[in-house]
């Protein structure tokens, strides 16, 4: 398996194993990361994508990949990026031997398509696939351990369904009149509402099947779950941490920047 890769000592804290390596069926499921990279980031502006702003002294990507790389049960990362991209060689994580690029795609769902056609060279279709958003840097390693908790101990069912981080909503959310755009429609009970973050944790074979169905059908996808939810399955929200917030627009970058200074305090990092 070729991964466009070779080493580089201090990139990360895990074991160092080649991504794919000793992959083999008739085991327990492993757990694979995926982070679609290719995106411009057009809401954000700028000339450089938001995934490779500084933010305390690293770039986003690279705190958003330490999380996953530096778990010991997360076996590997796949990151889709731009052909165009030209900033990803010049990061810490150029060179991790778990780390493996393959060409992102238009959509940000053709992204994380193509991640999963890569990783089923070597991966279970039973294997885990935790989709995780390159502008989330701040995911902390105890949102993590939940998340892949959830996954071994029977909280999400038989598994099929998989599950996400997820937080519930606090503020009162209003629906606005399609004709004028800025009219209050509606008030929407807010008991039953969650916002969806990563990383989103599914089956590599029913994330596959879910992506190129909702493809085939011209469904819109506005994450992973979504596509799940389309199959009729029923994801398991797992409740997380406020401030693993998506970098999207510049005002979102300095709150980031104190949340992960929180964190650091914190011993969470």
């Amino acid at each position: 398996m070729s991964t466009e890769n070779g080493s580089r000592a201090g990139a990360g804290s895990g074991s160092g194993t080649e991504i794919g390596a000793g992959a083999s069926s008739g085991r327990n499921p492993r757990h694979w990361a995926v982070v679609p990279a290719a995106g411009a980031g057009r809401r954000f502006g700028g000339p450089v994508p938001k995934q490779y702003l500084e933010l305390c002294g690293r770039c986003v990507i690279e705190h958003s990949l330490a999380t996953l790389l530096e778990h010991p049960a997360v076996d590997g990362c796949v990151l889709a990026l731009s052909a165009e991209d030209e900033w990803w060689t010049d990061t810490a994580y150029a060179s991790h031997p778990a780390v493996q690029r393959i060409a992102g795609g238009t959509e940000r769902s053709d992204s994380v398509a193509n991640a999963l056609e890569a990783l089923s060279e070597y991966a279970d279709e039973h294997d885990w696939v935790l989709v995780h958003d390159a502008a989330r840097p701040c995911l902390t390693r105890s949102d993590l351990d939940r998340l892949i908790a959830a996954l071994g101990d029977g909280s999400a069912g038989d598994g099929s369904a998989g599950a996400l981080l997820a937080v519930p909503v606090h503020d009162t959310v209003k629906v606005a009149d399609a004709a004028s755009g800025d009219r209050v429609l509606r008030t929407v009970p807010r008991e039953q509402l969650w916002r969806a973050y990563t990383p989103q944790a599914f089956p590599l074979g029913t994330l596959r099947r879910a992506l190129a169905r909702a493809r085939d059908q011209g469904s819109a996808i506005t994450d992973d779950a979504s596509a799940i939810e389309q199959l009729g399955l029923r994801p398991l929200l797992v409740s997380g941490r406020s401030d693993n917030l998506k970098i999207t627009r510049p005002e979102d970058l300095p709150l980031a920047q104190f949340f992960l200074e929180q964190q650091q305090e914190q011993g969470l990092r």
